[in-house]
């Protein structure tokens, strides 16, 4: 009993140090806030408003955020703007302000996105996220802490991504999601223990026993249950360490949670532990006395006090405990129903055990009472959240419908956009296919005049080619008629040559005395004379011969030939006679042969005929 008196005597000194450190506290803070400039008082304003929210003095916190505002929006500064409306939506959501918390969140988001800062954003997702809590849309509580902690990649902020996960830890917890509480819970401790804020790592720590009593339940093991204390002890070391830093309520709660389990988890006889959970209810429902709102706490631990008194068979401090309790719990301004049914319920029991059926049936219309209240403090809530859901709905239709408008304008715009570029592009397109089409019409033009050149200059040499060729050709024609006409010359002379012979040897034979000299020297000038018309013929007839052999419709002989050459020649019969050693009338019989074979008529003149051919 001793020990519990000195235990209790220190809790007092613990109490009044602590009292006395925040007001000496928040005297330093209003120096400290005189002494910033005007750049530095946001963000302080900020820690002040978090520091009220926590002790649940939610005026003053509301008044310090509304400054931080003020003074960062005059400055530009959105993201401190960020955070201080971001407290806001945290306290108008603890306070149920269902129409403030709305408006706020919506300038949350706002602000925060007119900062253009991964910080700022993350604030606004945040609030974001407090905002659907306090409404019961569990879905966007997860959806926003997800993309808060997605902006945090871009630039860490312990002490915000304690906070989004110290939240997803609370939510997990309505679902009894044991592996994501303990997940949530060592994150969110993790992160907070790289802050200087000890309050926040005070509440990771009693999340992270909660999870150790998840733990017990689901597994048995001593080593969880053990866990829950280790973890509420920490809290209670933090704020006899800290105590200007960690909140009362916070200090209080862990003292509860640390009776509570003492209660929960040991046997009625085990006076080591009765003795510690007394003595952490006393704690509680002493460090909160004389604080702004709570009552809740400290009826809370004159309830495990009254159980204890029950146990030990106590009436008088069982009914002492509820009734102090009732008393306190029922003159709030804003009574918490949950906790009054529960102290009604307790003492309509307690009196029915006790043979007082009249208080017990008192209490227990009480109970009713209040039920009904409950009731219709929750029906007024539920409207009120109901308002707010359909007022939130209604706007986010309505911003979607704005997005797809806008997503609709973009995307007209986007295809003018393309239909002036492809316009453009075809502009384009066909003014360099029209420069094409003119450089390559003047190229083909060009080309085709080489082209036309060309075969000018092919036609002009197939010309001179083929001039080429016909010269040729002709030359070799005039050379084969040469060679005709000095063959059918030579073979004129040789044939001259042999009826002279022939003669020669036929004169020899009837006449033995012959005259060569004289019959050579004929023949020399016959030979002259042959040589000259040869050459007359050669050189200024050429063609006679093959004209003659074109225009004979029979085949003229050598002879033939040879006496159309004399007569060419205005040779007489007589003189014609001579060189061919025949007689006159053999050469007018051939003349009229001839003239047969050329067609000619019998009117028409060989000798005539013979000169207009030549």
């Amino acid at each position: 009993m001793k020990h519990l008196v000195f235990k209790n005597i220190l809790l007092l000194i613990w109490i009044v140090i602590g009292c006395y450190t925040a007001q000496a506290q928040s005297l330093l803070d209003s120096t400290a806030l005189d002494n910033l400039s005007d750049k530095d008082k946001p963000a302080l304003l900020t820690q002040l408003a978090e520091r009220y929210r926590t002790n649940a003095n939610y005026g003053a916190a509301t008044v310090k955020a509304q400054q931080s505002v003020s003074l960062a929006i005059k400055l530009k500064n959105f993201t401190e703007a960020t955070k201080a409306y971001a407290m806001l939506v945290n306290v108008y959501a603890n306070t149920k302000q269902f129409a403030l918390l709305k408006k706020t969140n919506d300038t949350t988001l706002s602000v925060g996105q007119q900062a253009k800062q991964p910080i700022a954003l993350a604030y606004a997702y945040y609030a974001q996220a407090l905002f659907y809590n306090a409404i019961d849309n569990n879905e966007l509580v997860t959806k926003y802490c997800q993309m808060g902690l997605k902006m945090l990649e871009k630039k860490y902020d312990p002490y915000l991504t304690a906070k989004i996960y110290y939240q997803l830890y609370a939510l997990n917890t309505r679902w009894d999601n044991v592996k994501n509480v303990n997940r949530y819970a060592q994150k969110a401790t993790e992160s907070a223990l790289k802050t200087t804020d000890y309050n926040l790592l005070s509440n990771c720590y009693i999340a992270l026993s909660v999870a150790a009593d998840y733990n017990f339940a689901a597994t048995k093991r001593e080593l969880q249950r053990d866990s829950i204390i280790y973890y509420l002890n920490k809290v209670q070391d933090l704020y006899k360490q800290y105590p200007q830093y960690v909140a009362r309520k916070t200090y209080a709660m862990a003292c509860i949670n640390s009776a509570d389990y003492y209660l929960k988890y040991f046997p009625d006889t085990d006076q080591a532990a009765k003795t510690n959970a007394i003595r952490y209810a006393s704690m509680a429902n002493e460090v909160m006395r004389g604080v702004l709102n709570g009552e809740e706490v400290r009826a809370s631990s004159l309830g495990i006090l009254s159980e204890y008194a029950k146990r030990d068979k106590n009436t008088a401090m069982t009914e002492g405990y509820l009734q102090e309790a009732y008393s306190m719990m029922k003159d709030q301004q804003a009574p918490y129903y949950y906790t009054l049914i529960n102290i009604v319920t307790a003492l309509s029991s307690f009196y029915e055990q006790n043979g007082n059926y009249g208080k017990a049936l008192e209490f227990q219309k009480k109970a009713t009472a209040y039920n009904s209240k409950l009731f219709d403090q929750k029906q007024a809530l539920n409207a009120q959240k109901l308002e707010v859901q359909y007022e939130t709905e209604k706007k986010n239709n309505e911003v979607k419908l704005l997005k797809q408008s806008e997503k609709y304008a973009q995307q007209q715009k986007y295809l003018y956009i393309g239909i002036a570029i492809a316009s453009l592009l075809g502009l384009i397109f066909m003014f360099r296919s029209y420069h094409f089409r003119l450089r390559y019409s003047l190229q083909r033009e060009k080309q085709l005049h080489l082209e036309k050149q060309d075969a000018e200059l092919q036609m002009k040499f197939e010309k001179e080619e083929q001039a080429r060729l016909k010269a040729e050709q002709q030359l070799l024609e005039s050379q084969q008629q040469q060679l005709q006409k000095e063959v059918m010359a030579s073979q004129l002379q040789l044939e001259h040559k042999k009826e002279m012979l022939f003669q020669i040897k036929e004169k020899f034979n009837d006449n033995h005395q012959l005259n060569i000299n004289k019959i050579w020297n004929e023949e020399l000038l016959l030979d002259n004379d042959f040589e000259e018309a040869k050459f007359q013929i050669q050189q200024v007839h050429p063609e006679f011969f093959s004209l003659l052999n074109q225009r004979a419709q029979q085949k003229l002989t050598a002879l033939d030939l040879k006496l159309c050459a004399y007569l060419h020649l205005k040779m007489d019969t007589k003189k014609i006679a001579q060189l061919m050693h025949i007689e006159a009338k053999s050469v007018r019989m051939s003349r009229y042969r001839v003239k047969q074979k050329l067609g000619l008529d019998k009117e028409e003149d060989l000798n005539l005929f013979l000169q207009k051919m030549a």
